[in-house]
């Protein structure tokens, strides 16, 4: 194996544009994994179950969490959200690079998990909050009490910015998603990703010994 896998966290307050972005980044690189969560709310029309979320109910969402198996988890809105284990610690293992579009609380317990030192965050601010506002009315998905609860609970997402690895600022989209695109490349080089590393010294170690 050359290198492991990333975890690769985006978030944003809703309507920054962490989904568009994490959509662009599986067009640019489609051996990219989504981490698909497990959640408690109902499916929405046109939803898959399996590929967009893993439909379960409370009780079960919440045995899986005492026994260990959500990576993180969370609740919004009233409803369960998290992210299985056993699939992205299979993912990163493979060299397969895994992403998620999660909110502050669910980064922040991935990066303090065993799996920490394959972490990549990285959290979208909106240009301005007028902006922010614009983008959740223009796309049409919620109703208008809905749009006022994301826009109340926007800034207690933006206030958390400091506790990721890269903030950018989504001002242009085709912009952020080349410096997206920079830093997961450059990211993937991180020592830690590569465990060939190690035997690769011991070698040239070897060598220039036998050469002495």
């Amino acid at each position: 194996m050359d290198r492991r896998g990333l975890l690769i966290i985006l978030s944003s307050p809703s309507g920054a544009g962490k989904s568009t972005l994490a959509g662009r980044l599986r067009a640019w690189d489609n051996s990219l994994q989504f981490s698909v969560s497990a959640t408690t709310r109902a499916p929405r029309a046109g939803e898959v179950a399996g590929k967009d979320y893993v439909f379960v109910d409370v009780p079960e969402f919440q045995k899986q969490v005492a026994d260990g198996e959500m990576l993180e988890h969370a609740k919004v809105f009233e409803n369960y959200y998290g992210s299985p284990e056993t699939p992205v610690r299979a993912a990163i293992n493979t060299g397969r690079d895994v992403l998620f579009d999660i909110d502050w609380q669910g980064a922040q317990q991935i990066s303090n998990s065993a799996l920490q030192e394959h972490v990549l965050s990285i959290f979208i601010l909106p240009p301005s909050i007028a902006e922010l506002h614009r983008r959740l009315v223009s796309r049409g998905q919620d109703a208008p009490d809905v749009i006022e609860r994301r826009m109340q609970k926007s800034w207690d997402e933006i206030s958390h910015w400091d506790g990721y690895n890269y903030v950018l600022i989504n001002d242009d989209l085709d912009e952020t998603e080349e410096r997206l695109k920079t830093i997961i490349s450059a990211e993937r080089l991180r020592r830690s990703q590569q465990p060939a590393l190690v035997g690769h010294v011991r070698a040239l170690q070897t060598e220039f010994g036998e050469m002495a």
